[in-house]
């Protein structure tokens, strides 16, 4: 099968990781049909808070940051959003401004579906609505975890977290750092901090044997320490 076969919905094995798995042989033609893919340089938007959105974004490969502004003008990262992950259904099924904004953070592809054949297979397909809802509904319940994560956790804790997260579901290059490289600023607003408080227990963890450095790249060296420290030893 050539690249432009496996690029096609009816082929394409990231359709397996969401909602699209629903739809139906004649449905997803018509999805292959009208999408448009594009490659997206890290550091790009793929669309603003406030944007109105005419499709969503189907991930192919790449990671993106989804956050929100606050009123005192720092991003808040909500969630990394990579490989099979559909962005801006909640805005386009809604038909509401988007509340997030889209950021690449890293070199990304990413196939954009055209509205109208996410709404009309919503009205044709209850298996494809139901797929749609349990995603809204988990993406409902990483925002809680995020909420709680605030309120009840420390700044080192959530670091120590976002470090384990990163290993355990982006991996680790040759040399033991993390495959995703997020800047200083990008940690501090996963977690909800200032950059220099970042900067500051990041050097702390290096001191204490956690992870090690390398310019903008981190490496998990002790797991067991950072894991230890998330549960409050």
């Amino acid at each position: 099968m050539d690249e432009a076969e496996q690029s096609r919905c009816e082929n394409c094995i990231v359709r397996q990781f969401n909602s699209l798995r629903a739809m139906s042989k004649t449905e997803l033609k018509k999805v292959s049909d009208s999408k448009v893919t594009k490659k997206i340089k890290k550091g790009e938007a793929l669309f603003e808070e406030g944007d109105k959105l005419d499709g969503v974004f189907c991930v192919r490969e790449g990671v993106s940051k989804l956050s929100k502004l606050s009123s005192n003008g720092k991003d808040q990262i909500i969630k990394l959003a990579s490989k099979g992950e559909v962005m801006g259904q909640r805005s386009v099924i809604a038909e509401e401004y988007t509340n997030l904004s889209a950021v690449a953070v890293s070199d990304m592809e990413v196939c954009f579906i055209p509205k109208d054949s996410i709404v009309h297979t919503l009205s044709k397909n209850p298996d494809f609505a139901i797929e749609v809802l349990r995603h809204m509904a988990h993406d409902l319940k990483e925002a809680d975890d995020v909420i709680v994560n605030m309120s009840q956790k420390t700044v080192k804790q959530r670091i120590a977290e976002a470090f384990v997260y990163l290993k355990n579901n982006y991996g680790e290059d040759d040399q033991g750092f993390l495959k995703l490289t997020l800047s200083r600023e990008d940690i501090a607003n996963v977690v909800g901090t200032a950059t220099e408080s970042a900067i500051r227990i990041i050097s702390e963890f290096k001191k204490k044997g956690m992870i090690k450095t390398s310019g903008k790249k981190i490496g998990v060296l002790n797991e067991k320490l950072l894991q230890d420290l998330i549960e409050g030893f």
